[in-house]
């Protein structure tokens, strides 16, 4: 509970000081007033504060944006490499250039109004600008429950609307022309991926000892990561992590042709159980394949050589892969349990996305109706 210790200052006139004790337990002032009338309301207004938990201290709100990210919230973050290193870009190349020389107490919402602008007018995409928001209103929420601010300057900023984007899958008779384009170095990898629809990390990372031949099922065992040298905890490119995203080491069920495929491969190439099914060279390693490497060189040349006049990710054939699977008949759950998806939203934005999907459909449609027109 606050007291009042009353002073006289150097002409003789008394002044009132409030003094309390922080959440804490530590001494603390709230000012000087000239009567005690105003310092019993200061005292009763700072014990309120503690009591509801709304209490912050003073001096916590002058540490700079960039002081209290570096020095409270980035060392208390346990992300995996590949989130660790999105968010170190995110907040050298936009963070911390526009809010770190700020005081935290200083920053409101139109601060974060106006960096929203003005990442707006350099150029950054809605959808960009709406996941960088995600990141920094999580600095903000992290420093209110920290007592370093008392509000989240991110609550209600106005962010420009993320337009829907419209999926375009890769057609079967697309995919023959692009794979025969691809060169026979890579033409297994393509080949297994749109079988399997495995992440690019989950593909690289392959082993013979993931093949279960005589069951004819693929187990998802390890991811490859690919990030900056600066940002890897090991200091390498390509790092390692024993599971795939989202912790969910699965297993599916492949075809004959795919397995003789990799039979051969594993036999001509003469990998061990433990070697990786695609690696970086031509021979046995243990440096899997670069993402960037293979688009630049050989993905995208392919890509226009087949004449496919639409962007094409290879991630993309993981959306082909899920698409094909639904237009054939398979159940919805059984696709997401095969793709490693955490939630089945995630696999139902695959329904319908072939072009013939809505032909289909109508024809459904017609055959139903034509029962009820027959003599």
């Amino acid at each position: 509970m606050a007291w009042i210790v009353q002073r006289t200052d150097n002409v003789g006139v008394a002044r009132f000081q409030v003094r309390y004790r922080d959440p804490a337990g530590t001494k603390r002032t709230a000012g000087t007033y000239a009567s005690r009338r105003e310092a019993v309301k200061a005292g009763r207004r700072v014990d309120g504060r503690v009591e509801d938990g709304t209490w912050i201290n003073p001096a916590a709100g002058r540490i700079t944006f960039r002081d209290y990210v570096e020095q409270t919230w980035w060392p208390s973050r346990h992300l995996e490499v590949s989130t660790r290193a999105a968010y170190r870009s995110y907040l050298d190349r936009h963070f911390i250039p526009f809010f770190g020389h700020r005081p935290m107490s200083s920053i409101g919402p139109s601060t974060v109004q106006a960096w929203v602008t003005q990442a707006s007018a350099e150029g950054l995409s809605s959808r960009s600008l709406t996941k960088y928001h995600v990141m920094l209103h999580g600095i903000f929420k992290r420093a209110v429950r920290d007592r370093v601010i008392l509000h989240n300057p991110c609550a209600d900023t106005e962010l420009p609307k993320v337009a829907p984007r419209k999926v375009r899958i890769l057609t079967p008779e697309e995919f023959e022309r692009l794979l025969a384009e691809i060169p026979e170095r890579f033409n297994d990898l393509v080949r297994t991926d749109i079988e399997t629809g495995l992440r690019w990390g989950e593909l690289v990372a392959l082993r013979p000892r993931h093949v279960d031949f005589l069951r004819r099922m693929l187990s998802v065992e390890e991811t490859v990561v690919e990030v900056s040298k600066r940002n890897s905890p090991t200091g390498e490119r390509m790092v390692f992590k024993p599971y795939p995203k989202d912790d969910e080491f699965r297993t599916l069920r492949v075809s004959q042709d795919l397995l003789d495929l990799l039979a051969r491969r594993i036999e001509r190439m003469g990998l061990g159980r433990d070697d990786l099914l695609f690696p970086s060279t031509q021979q046995r390693g243990e440096v899997p394949l670069s993402r960037n490497t293979f688009r630049t060189r050989y993905w995208l040349p392919a890509l226009a050589r087949a004449g496919i006049d639409f962007q094409v990710r290879f991630h993309d054939l993981r959306h082909a892969h899920a698409s094909w699977l639904l237009a054939g008949g398979a159940d919805l759950k059984a696709v997401m349990e095969r793709l490693g998806h955490a939630q089945i939203q995630t696999t139902q934005k695959y329904l319908h996305t072939l072009p013939d999907a809505d032909d289909k459909a109508l024809e459904a449609f017609i055959r139903v109706r034509a029962r009820g027109q027959r003599p």
